[in-house]
């Protein structure tokens, strides 16, 4: 059964500066919809969930609500500062009731201090005390502990974890009025929207279904765009069919970008499945021709724990991992598991209790944390990417013009000269996300790193990251993002233990439903393993590598970097288009010598790594 409209938006019109932001918007929104508002950056959807609520009011057109409706927003950056407990900016609501009698006191207190308890939250804490995600979760708690009619949800997942997420979401769906909301969290979107509403070109397109079908519903009207486009004969297609795509603009590559993950994925498991004794916690590498250096990260039996005056906090119980040159590494988990703590005893930050770290010698790291407290508000956007003045940016040892590089990141000619202090959050998380990418790294370090992103930007992100050759750890509770970047996960599985799994985040939470399915307890099976390690190794390890072992190990520490030169030398070869037209033979050598070179390179990666496991069970024995 349709249900009527509670508010209604008729031709609204809204310009900024003299350019219209809004050209006629129409605009419904019904008792139990939960509307997914999605739009290029700079479409206007925070602004126009302002209209919804009041704050703004538009040029021209109609507003109109149903008499008596409540509507509540929470903002990415709800204001906790005039309260003295979580539980009195709860209670501190514009729709609690005015009957000052004791049972209706009561009743509300009772029925906010749930709120908070099921969002995880002390209600006696100070607000001052409470992080970025607390005090999200606490505005989650007085929206919902409100009632509300209309609930408007301005990015509610930044910086909650994924079991939060999930209790938002069961929420939400459980929730009787209506909700409008945006969000670059797509699998969030997916999970809660029944319909979803796409601002572009200053108008409102409404489709009756979620999410999870807008990219079919938007490629059918990017379709019908492209038949009107071809039809007009206009100059101005490439500008316009942009204008009309928004936010899915780059799907055709995604799709491409996609693929090329399933194939990374694929060899992942197809090296680990090579090497059958291999140690536990070992991550294969994807192929880059970057550094000779295969161990970029050996971590061997870490623990780390923390005293507290209640009790000690067990960050990592005998963890090993380690990551080898390519690898695509996502760390995963709850807020409060450890996971920036792990990162930093992985990178040699933070010492450990007991165990080693190895970190290689010859790798240069970039680190991007989630503070990203690395930009000067009065420089430029200019200055920001070519510090030493000139109009050139070494990206990654290549020079590109500041325009040029600037635009790859969405920053048009005319923003190049305004202070990163007049940018938005947005712009700046982009800004940064552009220096740090521009760097010449082998290892890329990015903590939290989808943050106060947009689609659009999240989009780019990954575009970026598909093309970046070196080695990837991301900390990230984005669950879309993970599964759209990495080849496997570090999750925790409880008491400061982690396992490796292969893939992204939902084949991480598959293979975790299976753990933990297991009666068979993670200390039960490690006890089990280590005891039949030492049978084999008792009974199969010799004292030393044979001479034959030995030399072949020290031949295959000269060849790779050779075969490593060789691949790059030719791939550059390859690149150059020119090259079939003017010698169609050359072209065919090169080419047939490249897949020889990357056969023989995968054989003696996989030798040397096969060699090296040996070695060190000797040593361990």
């Amino acid at each position: 059964m349709v249900q009527p409209p509670i508010v209604s938006l008729a031709d609204i019109r809204l310009s900024f500066g003299g350019k219209p932001l809004f050209e006629g918007v129409d605009l419904t929104i019904s008792k139990g919809e939960r509307a997914a508002l999605v739009g290029r950056n700079g479409a206007g959807k925070s602004t126009l969930m302002k209209i919804v609520d009041g704050r703004i009011d538009p040029d021209a057109g109609d507003v109109w609500f149903q008499p008596g409706i409540r509507i509540v927003t929470v903002e990415q950056e709800p204001d906790l500062s005039a309260y003295e407990t979580s539980l009195d900016f709860v209670l501190d609501h514009p729709n609690r009731s005015t009957d000052e009698t004791r049972v209706d006191l009561e009743t509300e207190r009772h029925r906010a201090e749930a709120e908070l308890m099921g969002m995880a939250l002390d209600p006696a804490a100070a607000p001052q005390t409470l992080s970025g995600g607390q005090q999200r979760r606490a505005a989650l708690a007085r929206a919902f502990a409100t009632d509300p009619d209309i609930l408007l949800l301005d990015e509610p997942t930044n910086h909650l974890d994924v079991p939060m997420i999930n209790r938002i979401e069961a929420r939400l769906k459980a929730f009787r009025g209506a909700v409008l909301l945006v969000s670059h969290d797509r699998k969030f979107l997916e999970a809660v929207s029944t319909n979803t509403l796409w601002l572009r070109q200053g108008t409102v397109l409404k489709s009756p279904r979620g999410y999870a079908h807008f990219e079919t519903w938007a490629t059918e009207i990017e379709a019908e765009e492209k038949r009107i486009l071809a039809r007009m004969k206009t100059q101005l297609k490439d500008e316009q069919r942009w204008l009309a795509r928004g936010v899915t603009g780059r799907r055709k590559r995604n799709m491409g970008r996609l693929d090329r993950l399933k194939t990374l994925r694929a060899e992942h498991a197809r090296r680990r499945s090579a090497l059958s004794d291999a140690r536990a916690g070992a991550a294969l590498s994807a192929e880059t021709a970057e550094t000779a250096s295969r161990k970029i990260i050996d971590v061997r039996g870490i623990t780390k724990t923390f005293q507290t005056s209640s009790e000690p906090i067990v960050i990592a119980d005998n963890f090993s991992v380690r990551i080898l040159r390519g690898d695509r590494i996502g760390i995963i988990g709850p807020n409060g598991a450890g996971k920036t703590t792990l990162l930093k005893l992985m990178l040699k930050e933070l010492a450990p209790d007991s165990g080693s770290v190895k970190l290689s010698k010859t790798i240069q790291t970039t680190f991007l944390d989630q503070t990203r407290e690395t930009l000067n508000p009065k420089d430029t956007i200019w200055e920001t990417l070519a510090p030493n003045g000139g109009d050139s940016v070494m990206v990654q040892e290549t020079p590109r013009h500041v325009g040029a590089y600037a635009r790859d990141f969405l920053f048009g000619s005319d923003q190049l000269r305004q202070p990163v202090g007049a940018l938005s959050g947005g712009e700046r998380n982009r800004l940064t996300l552009a220096v740090a990418l521009a760097r010449k790294c082998d290892l890329l370090v990015l903590d939290e790193p989808t943050n106060d992103l947009d689609m659009q930007t999240l989009d780019l992100l990954e575009d970026m990251l598909e093309q970046f050759a070196g080695t990837l750890i991301i900390v990230s509770h984005d669950r879309a993002f993970l599964d759209n970047t990495v080849t496997s996960c570090i999750c925790p599985i409880g008491e400061g233990k982690w396992v490796q799994t292969a893939g992204g985040w939902s084949d991480a939470e598959q293979q975790l439903a299976h753990l933990k399915g297991n009666p068979e307890t993670e200390k039960t099976r490690a006890k089990s393993k280590r005891n039949t390690d030492n049978r084999k190794l008792s009974d199969k390890v010799p004292s030393k590598l044979t001479f034959k072992d030995t030399h072949r190990l020290k031949e295959l520490e000269t060849l790779m970097p050779q075969l490593l030169e060789e691949v790059s030398s030719l791939e550059t070869k390859l690149a150059d288009p020119d090259l079939y037209t003017s010698d169609p033979a050359a072209f065919q050598s090169a080419s047939e010598r490249l897949a020889a070179a990357k056969e023989e390179l995968d054989t003696a990666e996989l030798d040397w790594l096969t060699l090296e496991e040996k070695r060190e069970a000797i040593e361990r024995a």
